[in-house]
């Protein structure tokens, strides 16, 4: 069973994005070793904050997996794609995927250096309680495609 981590900075506070989370939490765990790991916000701000969350990130990456920082320069790809990388990395040797959500300064290039793929849901920006949901949602849907379910249309 393939694992999938999501790395986010920050904690979800609101009741509705947790119970949102949980929701396809308890959906993938059917699918995949599922996983989302908080790492708290750094105090500093700034290149400083991206610096220090950076640091903290890679440490928690573990080794032998696809790593993918959700970041603005990205590759914007549509759930298919996600789906066929989702399935070439189970089948390539990693030991799974970590998908990173930095905090609100963004993250570090030192971070975005280790990338297998840089992703981007959008040139825009999204609150990172609303983004973790999106891309909790978005990895379920990849899931979906895959065994040709009637969940994606």
């Amino acid at each position: 069973m393939q694992k999938i981590i999501i790395l986010a900075v920050g904690g979800l506070k609101e009741k509705y994005w947790r119970d949102a989370i949980n929701e396809y939490e308890k959906r993938l765990k059917t699918l995949c070793a599922f996983e989302i790991c908080e790492l708290p916000e750094s105090k500093a701000e700034g290149a400083a904050a991206c610096d220090d969350e950076g640091k903290r990130i890679l440490q928690k990456i573990p080794t032998g997996f696809a790593v993918v920082p959700l970041c603005i320069e990205g590759k914007e790809l549509s759930s298919n794609e996600l789906s066929d990388f989702l399935q070439k990395s189970a089948v390539s040797g990693k030991s799974g995927v970590c998908f990173i959500i930095g905090g609100s300064w963004g993250l570090s290039d030192e971070v975005k250096s280790k990338a297998d793929l840089k992703l981007s849901f959008s040139r825009m920006t999204f609150p990172h309680q609303l983004f973790r949901v999106m891309l909790t949602e978005q990895i379920y849907r990849a899931y979906m495609i895959s065994a040709n379910s009637k969940y994606h249309k």
